[in-house]
């Protein structure tokens, strides 16, 4: 099914479908709403109008012309937004009669009140395109909707061209119509163009539609700008859908597959105190005992990668500072947070740590580094210094666009700076 008219003249039996109607509405409506909108927009112009004919008669002088000038200007400025804004919310109604796609949601103040109400009308890029497609209809629109005026009179005039020639000369342009008989193939010719009225009346509703929507969308790019909107709201949502998923498979592991661990641990243990030492039956328990412990702590190391208790429990500060004790040089941490963070603002922080302290220990040769973590009014600074050789370069390897493509997800940023010889810092910031 076709979403708009100008899509549906391409399919078969188009005639017998809604859309030559909606289109023939959506024309018959715009008269009525071009009318009352040109009307102020016309005594907003009055200045320039009157300018224009003391320069036609040059009977102005340099310092009218500036003030009729400066006049048109901000009455236009001034008045228009208040009846483009209105006309907009018409026209956005009206645009379903030809166009089923849905239009980006017209944003609207947050507060209540004349101010925010002022900054939506007068902010902005959408004032401006609400304003540009104002000055359309009342100039463009009229002079479109009058061409086909003039097809459909000339179309009406051929077919009564018989009837209409017994009340005189009937005159075509350059041909002019004196008998019944030399009107004939004129009406012939009118009959004969009357299927593509139809098709006429769409393609120019069509139209009118498509420059409606292209401005009254805030312009050309809107629909881009609304689909990059929408993928950085789904990949908000993945995150948050993986990191519930990451909780889940922690949570599942801690109270399932390592409590479980820890009781075969113990009953290994007992069975080997009840059995001789020295036996085959010992060893054998033995070395399930020894291999059971050893990965209960390969699954306590797992379950704390996935989401640290520190973590959980204590917040990012504590967390951060269980970083440096395990990190492979000393670290030195300042966290000065006043509250704790979103879930998903403390983990993307912890987990870019943890993965530049790992590439300092591997690769920079350092000999000590620092992290400092600062909550500001809306988000969260993360630095991570360190005295090794320098020279990061995230074209050299994959870890530091992991990095970059983490602190994205969570809507942040990440810079760095790593000249030859050192020092390497790297910041990141996430909203919070």
């Amino acid at each position: 099914m076709a979403l708009t008219a100008l899509l549906s003249v391409r399919r078969k039996g188009f005639v017998l479908t809604p859309w030559p109607w909606r289109s023939v509405a959506y024309l018959l409506t715009t008269v009525p709403v071009a009318f009352a909108a040109g009307v102020p927009i016309a005594l907003f112009m009055l200045p320039w109008a009157v300018l224009f004919r003391r320069l036609s008669t040059g009977d102005t002088s340099p310092v009218e012309a500036s003030v009729l000038l400066v006049l048109g200007f901000l009455l236009v400025a001034g008045g228009g937004p208040l009846v483009a804004r209105p006309l907009s919310i018409v026209e956005r109604f009206r645009l379903r009669l030809v166009d089923d796609r849905p239009l980006p949601a017209m944003p609207g103040p947050v507060e209540a009140g004349l101010r925010p109400w002022l900054r939506s009308v007068y902010g902005g890029a959408r004032p401006s395109w609400e304003l540009a497609y104002a000055a359309v209809l009342v100039t463009l629109v009229p002079l479109l909707y009058g061409l086909v005026f003039v097809a459909l009179m000339l179309i009406v005039v051929c077919i009564a061209a018989p009837v209409l020639v017994g009340d005189g000369p009937v005159t075509f342009g350059v041909a002019t119509i004196v008998t019944p008989a030399q009107a004939v193939p004129y009406s012939i010719a009118g009959v004969a163009a009357l299927p593509a009225v139809p098709y006429l009346l769409a393609i120019t509703a069509g139209a009118h539609g498509a420059a409606a929507r292209a401005l009254l969308g805030a312009g050309p790019g809107a629909a881009l700008r609304a689909e990059l909107v929408e993928v950085s709201r789904s990949r908000a949502r993945l995150a948050g859908a993986f990191e519930s998923e990451r909780r889940r498979i922690e949570r599942d592991l801690h109270d399932g597959a390592q409590q479980r661990l820890v009781g075969l641990t113990l009953q290994l243990g007992m069975a080997k105190l009840d059995l001789p030492e020295g036996t085959p039956a010992a060893g054998a328990v033995d070395s399930a005992h020894r291999q059971a412990k050893e990965l209960m702590e390969e699954l306590r190391q797992l379950i704390h990668g996935i989401r640290p208790q520190t973590l959980t429990e204590l917040g990012l500060p504590a967390a951060l500072r269980e970083l440096a004790d395990r990190a492979g040089l000393p670290v030195t941490v300042h966290a000065a947070l006043p509250a704790r963070l979103p879930d998903h603002v403390e983990a993307t922080a912890y987990f870019v740590v943890a993965e530049a302290l790992t590439n300092v220990t591997r690769h920079s040769g350092a000999s000590s580094a620092s992290v400092t973590a600062t909550g500001e009014v809306d988000r969260l600074v993360v630095e991570i210094r360190d005295d090794g050789r320098g020279g990061a370069d995230p074209a050299r390897g994959t870890g530091l666009t992991g990095l970059a493509d983490r602190v994205a997800v969570a809507d942040g940023r990440m810079l760095l700076s790593s000249p030859a010889g050192g020092p390497t810092l790297l910041r990141v910031e996430l909203p919070s």
